[in-house]
């Protein structure tokens, strides 16, 4: 298996959703990718079944935010101060679905602990909610509202958010790792009411966890990245061929 690299800086959304709808279409039975990503303009993302009803887009763009869909399934994600993954792996050499989300996952874990050793406590969720009961919570409309078996978590609350689909004959999984706070700002663009929006903001602030949050200290997000692809290379014994080999200039 070839594993090819792309370090694609920020983006828009709408490109970011489609160059890894095209990755995963042209995925070769022998390549696997693993892309990482940042938005510009922030972005909220629906899932793939969400309706474009439950955003205020006019107050979304009236802020600067673009509002896009993910081929993937899920709910909204306001994207911003976070590092996103894509990786696209051939489904011809792929035994298990649940078992490339749980090593993703894990190779994560591996990114993390390198970056800063307090978050080697980070781990796996070991529990999957009934999400068709969860959808018709006020909070259903929020992913990062509750959390799926082995996504990412620290103390109890989700760090990394991510959601996985078959396009084609391969699957792609993508997730945010959220570094700063501002995608808890996400309910004041629902459309509700005021008393739910506040009750979702402080349900979202409560379930969730950033990395600045638990270093108390801005993320490097240059180092940060480099780190979490130095988890995937460690995790799976990966030499990437990294397509745009773009400098590493971080102070530490």
């Amino acid at each position: 298996m070839k594993w090819h690299l792309i370090r694609d800086g920020f983006q828009t959304g709408r490109i970011n959703m489609q160059t890894d709808i095209r990755l995963a279409r042209e995925c070769n039975p022998d390549d696997a990718w693993l892309r990482i990503y940042r938005w510009k303009p922030y972005c909220i993302s629906l899932g793939a079944n969400q309706s474009y009803d439950d955003i205020d887009i006019g107050l979304a763009a009236a802020d600067g935010l673009e509002v896009t869909k993910r081929p993937t399934g899920g709910r909204a994600i306001l994207h911003s101060e976070e590092i996103t993954y894509s990786v696209i792996y051939p489904g011809e050499s792929l035994s298990s679905a649940k078992q490339l989300y749980s090593e993703i996952s894990n190779a994560l874990l591996k990114g993390l602990s390198i970056y800063d050793s307090t978050l080697t406590d980070a781990e796996l969720e070991d529990y999957q909610p009934n999400f068709p009961d969860l959808l018709k919570e006020p909070s259903g409309v929020l992913c990062f509202a509750s959390a799926a078996k082995s996504e990412v978590k620290f103390s109890g609350r989700k760090l990394i958010g991510s959601a996985q689909r078959r396009i084609d004959k391969n699957i792609l999984q993508h997730g945010s790792i959220l570094c700063g706070t501002f995608h808890r700002k996400l309910p004041y663009y629902l459309r509700s009411d005021e008393n739910t929006k506040n009750s979702l903001s402080a349900e979202l602030s409560e379930k969730t966890i950033e990395i600045e949050t638990i270093l108390q200290k801005k993320v490097n997000y240059n180092y940060l990245t480099d780190c979490i692809i130095e988890g995937f290379s460690q995790y799976w014994g990966i030499n990437f061929v990294d397509i745009n080999q773009e400098s590493k200039n971080y102070e530490r």
